[in-house]
């Protein structure tokens, strides 16, 4: 493998680092960060043993971290970097920088000041999650991260119910059973779904089925490392009153309220709430 050195026209070039595996990362990444005046990392430190795993020397040239937290003054200053004649390489932690990270206020404040914009396309957990899913890929909404507030969550749940497309959503380890409740009972508990955990390193796992199995399944899993929920799209039938109505009175008949309701949550695909506060008000409860 032969890394090229060669001059960078000026500008800001995002480059995609691997996600796990360090032999992910593609040859023109590398040629990027061996011939760019300036490296600009999400993190220096995983900057550097990046580009030593593939045998590149920063030598004298700036690290500057760039992150989420960076003050607007080190966003300017690369950006003034570049229009002063300079390559900058602006790298992620891991995978395409402006996903889910601060390479969108990097490229819209270039831009704005005419500096050039380049893209090394490589990793992303996004579409390496969408791939081994096995959902629909024709039609997807990436979330990033969801709100941390409850209410904002609740409303953001709502407002996917009726989008017709797979859903992307990057959730940290410690919430993912907290954010699968919330899926099953704002889109319904047989939405087909699937989490995936630590892709393209060596624990990687991938569960599939529904919100509602995932939802038990994770309940009492504690999960480590990094992790992408998908939902698929919902069938896109209407289900009316009365359709849920005659539904529940026949599974009453046969069980309790609880076993009634998931019953009909899942044949129906309807959240479980919904279907919770059809049953209340069917036994006079609301």
């Amino acid at each position: 493998m032969e890394i090229l050195r060669t001059p960078l026209p000026p500008g800001i070039h995002f480059v995609a680092t691997p996600i796990g595996a360090a032999r992910d990362i593609t040859l023109r990444a590398l040629d990027i960060l061996a011939s760019a005046d300036v490296i600009a990392a999400e993190d220096t430190r995983t900057a550097r043993h990046l580009m030593q795993i593939h045998g590149i020397a920063l030598g004298d040239r700036p690290a500057i971290a760039y992150h989420e937290h960076s003050a607007p003054g080190v966003r300017a200053k690369l950006v003034d970097m570049a229009r002063q004649g300079q390559s900058v390489a602006c790298v992620s932690e891991a995978g395409t920088p402006m996903v889910s990270d601060p390479g969108y206020p990097l490229a819209r404040d270039a831009i704005a000041a005419g500096v050039a914009v380049y893209a090394a396309p490589g990793p992303s957990a996004m579409l390496a999650a969408l791939t081994v899913s096995g959902l629909a890929s024709d039609r997807v909404m990436f979330l990033g991260f969801p709100p941390s507030q409850a209410g904002a969550r609740k409303k953001l749940w709502a407002e996917m119910a009726p989008v017709q497309a797979t859903l992307v959503i990057y959730e940290s380890p410690r919430r993912v059973s907290k954010l699968l409740v919330e899926l099953e009972e704002a889109l319904g508990t047989g939405r087909p779904a699937a989490v995936c955990r630590e892709l393209t390193k060596r624990f990687e796992e991938v569960a599939r089925g529904t919100l509602g199995e995932l939802a038990e399944r994770f309940a009492a899993q504690a999960v480590k490392g990094e992790i992408v929920v998908l939902v698929g799209r919902g069938g896109g039938v209407s289900t009316g009153p009365e359709d849920l109505d005659a539904a529940l009175t026949a599974a009453l008949a046969r069980g309790s309220t609880k076993d009634a309701v998931a019953e009909v949550a899942a044949a129906l695909n309807l959240p479980r709430r919904r279907v919770y506060q059809a049953a209340l008000k069917l036994e006079g409860k609301e």
